[in-house]
């Protein structure tokens, strides 16, 4: 099947949960919801404006084990955050477990050198 954007596939309810059964039921507890606050169809002025999110952003642990490249690293950075109670014994534990089940991968690509600028428009990629 061709790629065509703005193409759109529907399934009833019934269908989407046979295909989908984890999804399906993520959805209907809603605890995962992510805010949509505008649709940009330009890349650059939509980039551009995402940017100003992170004039006074505080990166949490996520952030700081996406730019680890082992999982030494990573264990280091929940380890730290945890010793300084910027993370709970229990949230660390959580963490461990994905480390270990999935790899350090698991919490998003790897962010780059500069990233915060090269994203936040300050910097040119």
């Amino acid at each position: 099947m061709e790629n065509v954007e703005g193409s759109h596939v529907e399934f009833d309810k019934k269908t989407f949960k046979k295909l989908f059964p984890n999804l399906a039921r993520e959805m209907e507890a809603g605890e995962n919801r992510v805010a949509l606050n505008s649709v940009r169809t330009e890349i650059k002025s939509g980039e551009k404006a995402s940017a100003r999110c992170f004039v006074h952003y505080d990166p949490d642990v996520i952030d700081f084990l996406r730019r680890c490249d082992t999982e030494e690293q990573a264990e280091e950075i929940i380890a730290y955050m945890e010793r300084r109670g910027e993370i709970s014994r229990e949230y660390a534990v959580k963490l461990r477990k994905q480390l270990k089940e999935k790899g350090v991968r698991s919490f998003g690509p790897k962010k780059e050198e500069n990233y915060y600028l090269k994203h936040g428009g300050l910097l040119e990629e």
